[in-house]
């Protein structure tokens, strides 16, 4: 078995969702690997993943707009303020995705849908540099 490994930088402008489809297919294309497993892992509590519809992106809107709804920013039910307003509606949110994906390889390729793409989905108001490990594993 072969395995590959890389850290990716993220930098977003506040919540949204960020596409990082590309840099996982050229980590994959890297690996060589044939037949296999990405595993895409946030290294943050206020931010997470999700593959989702990449062709429209009123998806992406509608997301946010849903997520603000559920879980408002300032939301008098929380105590955890250590940032802002935002920090614990941030926690929340993540807590309600995920922070990892699993993603099988075939054929050297993901096995994405037509029109899945991977987003990082930022969850606090101000911007942020962020990591997102991807680990490739799998037979050539």
């Amino acid at each position: 078995m072969r395995q590959q490994q890389e850290t990716l930088t993220i930098e977003t402008h506040g919540q949204s969702l960020v596409e990082f489809t590309a840099d996982v297919v050229r980590i994959v294309q890297a690996s060589g690997i044939q037949t296999g497993l990405g595993h895409v892992f946030c290294r943050h509590t206020s931010a997470s993943l999700l593959i989702q519809e990449n062709a429209d992106p009123d998806v992406q809107r509608d997301l946010l707009a849903f997520f603000r709804r559920l879980v408002p920013d300032g939301d008098p039910l929380f105590i955890h303020r250590a940032e802002g307003p935002d920090d614990m509606a941030a926690h929340v949110k993540a807590a309600l995705t995920q922070t990892t994906l699993t993603i099988p390889i075939s054929n050297g390729r993901m096995m994405l849908g037509t029109w899945q793409g991977i987003y990082l989905f930022e969850h606090r108001t101000r911007p942020h540099t962020r990591q997102v490990v991807v680990h490739i594993a799998g037979a050539d």
